[in-house]
């Protein structure tokens, strides 16, 4: 845990719980009597510790020797708009409302409809009702209608590839299947859902078609043999079970970040990789027993010569290839050193909903969100209460001088200014507010820890990392320290950054151990990296140059992205590297190798990189960024796969022509009726 996280969590066993809700009501249409009413039913509910309206304010200030103009004014900003037209409700959570956060809100939103203000008459901000409105786009409900929409996009794709309704059909019930099984595992071992985990369907949908891709295309290949299924297995299964570890493993290495939704994604998206895999490699060769299929369409037979076209015109322009690749290479790693990373919870919420208008409405008229709590600690010094309480005004006076910091709150705020110079009515005030002490928020532990909590607002050019530098400088000397959201806030930013680069490094490290093992070399790894890495550096390199920070979802696109391309990658790797030790050139071991895998790498690219454009439908932002982020990535790394690793394999030295004057049928594997039909073809373009 880390030293900001710790001292929150101390401020909050020794203050209790911070998570407030702001409610702000106007006041045309509701008089001071129905605003306590609406305040004394809002206390009684099970997940709120207190309510605190501006009437209850003033009168523990005004018993406390406060006239009552000035305890109006220091309510202003906080409980009172400047022009008194919106009073604002500060909803203190208990420990079962932090539990519950979006039930609290709920039950605050109910009593606020049983005393009509609810809708339009009132607005709600604060971060449980943040949380719960993220909650709620994130769930299950709001992600239901980008899902449909991409079981019916693929379900075309399919078709369009397949050119078998039965056999799409039944591909497509395998990943529902898939998908319920991920599901079901994954709530049965505990887990709960988050909004960052509303994308899982779509991502377990997506492993499930890419692996189904693979074996039917090795199995229409193989029709014709003996045993084409048989065939079809012995040539897949090594291929597949490499792009299962590297899939998993980019997923796996996202959970090392400290962000707990984000971990939580890691693990459960693992678990949905494999059981992906699972059912693209066991459960789809059953559907092929039962299913009559049809052997390689024309249609299919052309999209290989096409490859083997493209093929050739990269054997003649590798080095240009090569060289563009370079470029582009260089400009997306310096705009790699301008990469940012942010995250306010506001940029996630619908721009046009309630929720962020009332947010907007409550800044505008009352206080902000961010919020920096000083503790002040006088430890064992033997002071009297009312140095105390004049050291923690000045102190107050200070922060309030700060340009971002917007209101202050502190004990010393119910306390006339300045204070009684009659020693009876001082006395007074002192047994008032020693009466009090049991239900004070801002002293504790015998007077010893006093609180200041400062509302900070975000100015341009000024982060909320540099907001709390300047206030710990500006009491530097001082027996007081910081915490609260906005520092959290900072804290998640730098995770974010470090969890991002962390999370890929890993991915990179572990994946390239298993592709060296599987090809057994490693200057053959460090060759299939080439292509994956340079196009996400160029993707993540535009958001630099875009000066576009990264996000929660973002952040672990980099990394999911790595281990799903260099499923198409290996594939590749292994057909050219058959042909190399047959004895062919480079050049035409390229040409059979895109000819056999290109379809297939292809099909599968797109249809995961369109699945992942359909969570541009969904309403919650991290999910829309991710999801374009993710098809960003795979088509980036598509032309690697296509474009620059066969390139970089037509520099390999060595042979330039075959070793062996025995023709080999460029649609290996395929029976030979089929080889003949289309080795002219692939002549002419050879």
């Amino acid at each position: 845990e880390s030293a900001v996280r710790s001292k929150y969590e101390q401020f909050k066993r020794d203050f209790g719980v911070e998570e407030t809700i702001l409610i702000g009501i106007e006041r045309k249409l509701a008089d001071d009597q129905l605003i306590e009413a609406v305040c004394g039913r809002i206390e009684r509910l099970p997940g709120v510790r207190r309510c605190m309206s501006p009437e209850r304010l003033q009168t523990v200030m005004t018993e406390t020797g406060v006239p009552i103009d000035d305890a109006k004014n220091r309510l202003k900003g906080l409980a009172l708009s400047h022009d008194e037209k919106l009073a604002g409700l500060i909803v203190l959570l208990s420990d079962s409302g932090l539990k519950d956060r979006a039930g609290t809100v709920a039950d605050i939103n109910r009593e606020l409809k049983y005393c009509q203000l609810d809708g339009a008459r009132s607005f709600l901000s604060g971060s449980p009702v943040i949380v719960a409105e993220l909650d709620r786009l994130g769930g299950t409900q709001e992600n239901t209608k980008f899902f449909l929409v991409t079981l019916v996009i693929c379900l075309g794709l399919l078709y369009y590839w397949l050119r078998d309704w039965k056999l799409s059909m039944s591909v497509l019930a395998v990943t529902l299947w898939a998908i319920n099984l991920t599901l079901t595992i994954f709530k049965l071992a505990g887990g709960e859902m988050n909004f960052i985990l509303g994308a899982l369907s779509v991502m377990v949908m997506v492993f499930t078609l890419e692996a189904a891709i693979h074996v039917i295309h090795y199995y229409k290949a193989s029709l014709g043999e003996a045993d084409p299924l048989g065939s079809a297995l012995k040539l897949c299964w090594k291929p597949c079970l490499v792009s299962m570890l590297t899939t998993t493993i980019g997923l796996f290495s996202v959970s090392v970040t400290d962000i707990v939704p984000v971990t939580h994604f890691g693990y459960a998206s693992t678990l949905g990789a494999v059981v992906a895999i699972f059912a693209g490699i066991f459960v789809t060769p059953a559907i092929l027993t039962v299913l009559p299929v049809r052997s390689m369409s024309d249609e299919a037979e052309q999209s290989g010569v096409g490859f083997a076209r493209l093929g050739t015109w990269l054997m003649r322009h590798s080095r240009g290839v090569v060289a563009a690749s370079v470029v582009l290479a260089i400009v997306g790693l310096v705009g790699l050193t301008r990469l940012g990373t942010k995250i306010d919870p506001l940029d996630f919420l619908p721009q046009d909903g309630k929720v962020m208008a009332d947010v907007m409405r409550i800044q505008d008229d009352l206080t902000n969100l961010d919020s920096i709590e000083a503790v002040v600690d006088f430890g064992d010094a033997d002071l009297p209460f009312v140095n105390r309480l004049q050291k923690v005004r000045d102190l107050e006076r200070r922060l309030s001088g700060h340009r971002a910091v917007r209101h202050t709150l502190s004990a010393a705020s119910f306390f006339p200014d300045p204070l009684p110079e009659n020693p009876l009515a001082l006395v007074g005030l002192l047994s008032k507010a020693q009466s009090r002490e049991g239900n004070n928020e801002f002293v504790i532990d015998g007077q010893q820890l006093w609180r200041i909590s400062a509302r900070v607002q975000r100015e341009p050019g000024i982060s909320l990392q540099q907001v709390y530098t300047e206030l710990e400088q500006l009491t530097a000397g001082e027996p007081v320290h910081f915490t609260g959201i906005a520092p959290l806030l900072e804290q998640a930013q730098q995770e974010i950054f470090d969890g991002f680069w962390k999370s890929f490094a890993s991915a990179f490290i572990v994946i390239g151990i298993v592709m060296a093992i599987a090809l057994r070399s490693v200057r053959t790894m460090a060759l299939a990296m080439v292509p994956n890495l340079v196009p996400l550096g160029i993707v993540f390199g535009v958001l630099g140059w875009a000066d576009f920070p990264v996000d929660i979802g973002m952040m672990m696109t980099g990394s999911i992205a790595l281990g799903i391309s260099i499923d198409g990658t290996f594939h590749f790797l292994v057909r050219y590297q058959e042909q190399w030790d047959l004895g062919k050139s480079s050049g035409h071991a390229v040409r059979i190798a895109l000819n056999t895998t290109g379809g297939p790498i292809f099909e599968s690219i797109v249809v995961s990189s369109i699945g992942m454009l359909a969570m541009t439908l969904s309403s919650f932002a991290p999910t829309v960024r991710f999801g374009v982020m993710m098809a960003a990535l795979l088509m980036a790394t598509l032309a690697g796969d296509l474009l620059l690793l066969p390139a970089l394999l037509a520099l390999r030295r060595g042979r330039k022509t075959d070793a062996t004057s025995v023709a080999t049928p460029i649609f290996v594997g395929r029976p030979k009726s089929q080889a003949k039909v289309v080795s002219p073809l692939v002549e002419r373009v050879a």
